[in-house]
């Protein structure tokens, strides 16, 4: 951890002193990125021993094994309150309750696991959150098929939730709800997946959109940093900043 709250501030990134959590389980630092959007670095948690990434380490990044970031470790959502939420996750969502400690509460789902956390804090002293920069707009959770999509929303207005029809995102197909706490839930199929217009190999050399939004390509590529592809990689040549774009409507 000191490793990269030493790399962070080199870059002019505002980082927080290390907390612990769940009785030592769990050390992070919380950082901000430009935006001020909020991030954690999380280490010592079953993340260590639940890995289920198998990814080989990339040959060519600057950050030695052993201290590069392994995987995705969860999401958190601050609540005004906490029992609606939790009981969307257990009782329709399929999560479980394995953690808790103050205002704290830590869910996992499926196999569990890093990238299966979700961490619900009850903070109702906080402001209600703004669609602006800085702030996450939705969570998005996976699903293997249209099938399981359709018996998923079939669930979701069963506990008297409005959900979006299921919207077709090119990549993807998707449906969205407002969980109780009034976050927004989004369940994304796998397929048809970002190979549906370009090769593996040519995965990230060049900007795909899909159709509805080609008509305002030359607007979206004058908003975006300079690219340069390197030997097959991407690489940001400002500030070492790389941009993503949603293919949302």
């Amino acid at each position: 951890m000191s490793f990269w709250i030493d790399r962070l501030k080199k870059y002019g990134i505002d980082t927080e002193e290390p907390t612990s959590r769940f009785k030592g389980e769990e050390q992070s630092f919380t950082f901000y990125n430009p935006d001020g959007l909020k991030l954690e670095m999380v280490a010592g948690s079953d993340a260590s021993s639940k890995s289920r990434s198998g990814d080989a380490h990339w040959s060519k990044s600057r950050i030695d094994e052993d201290k590069e970031i392994t995987e995705f470790h969860g999401v958190t959502l601050s609540e005004e309150g906490y029992e609606r939420t939790a009981l969307l996750l257990k009782e329709t969502l399929g999560f479980r309750l394995i953690k808790e400690e103050g205002e704290r509460f830590q869910y996992e789902v499926g196999k569990g696991g890093a990238g299966a956390f979700v961490d619900v804090l009850c903070q109702s002293a906080l402001p209600h959150g703004e669609v602006l920069s800085g702030t996450v707009h939705h969570v998005a959770w996976r699903t293997p098929d249209d099938d399981q999509q359709k018996s998923w929303r079939q669930e979701i207005v069963k506990v008297g939730l409005n959900v979006t029809p299921i919207i077709n995102r090119n990549y993807f197909h998707s449906i969205y709800f407002r969980e109780p706490g009034g976050v927004l839930f989004e369940i994304a199929t796998d397929p048809p997946g970002f190979t549906i217009d370009e090769p593996v190999e040519e995965l990230g050399k060049s900007l795909k959109l899909p159709p509805w939004l080609e008509p305002s390509r030359k607007h979206i590529e004058s908003s975006l940093p300079q690219l340069q592809v390197v030997g097959g990689a991407r690489v940001p040549l400002q500030n070492e900043t790389e941009v993503a774009i949603e293919s949302t409507a």
